[in-house]
């Protein structure tokens, strides 16, 4: 949670810095955002077993993906399901996703390595000679302040969500450039 707010802060700061304006983000219209609100909630149900857990983190990928496919040609969202696919790959061949050990410790997060290893919860497991394409699990330690190990699927998804705010945030909207327009044409009719 941390990284995600300190994520949204820099890519504000970003898009101010380039000359955006966070009003302007009202004027990206994303298709079928209802999909993502519900995609991002199922993340987080949780509770003892695997099955209905599991079965909720699949779907809450489905419908990210299905989002992200929609919204494609908007800038941005070419990243965002790059990061949503390489985390679905790596939690669908694993049942979950690995967490590296040494991502944990170089994350100061070292206290919670039993826990992990006795994790009754199927989205994140401690990490094992058993699990394929490791790289892409969390892997990437980051210390504190945040003190998270994040995945390069995370990575991918918070660049792009970055790309598309701040993408909007330079956008001039619509409306704005019609009353420039209009505006011109009444200086250059009385002139």
């Amino acid at each position: 949670m941390k990284l995600m707010l300190i994520c949204m802060m820099a890519i504000l700061a970003v898009g101010y810095l380039l000359g955006g304006r966070l009003r302007n983000v009202s004027e990206l219209h994303l298709r079928w955002p209802i999909l993502a609100l519900i995609g991002l909630a199922l993340q987080f149900v949780t509770g003892p077993g695997d099955t209905i857990p599991l079965l909720c983190l699949y779907l809450s990928f489905v419908l990210l993906i299905v989002f992200t496919v929609k919204n494609i040609s908007t800038v941005g969202f070419p990243l965002i399901l790059a990061g949503v696919v390489c985390n679905l790959l790596v939690i669908g061949i694993n049942g979950g996703m690995p967490v590296s050990a040494q991502a944990l410790v170089r994350s100061d997060q070292g206290q919670f390595l039993g826990a992990l290893e006795n994790n009754p919860y199927p989205k994140h497991h401690l990490a094992t000679g058993d699990d394929q394409l490791r790289f892409l699990g969390d892997v990437i330690p980051i210390p504190l302040p945040i003190a998270q190990a994040i995945s390069l699927g995370d990575i991918l998804t918070y660049a792009g969500v970055g790309v598309v705010i701040v993408g909007a945030m330079r956008t001039v909207p619509a409306r704005r450039e019609d009353e420039v327009a209009a505006e011109h044409e009444v200086a250059h009719a009385g002139g």
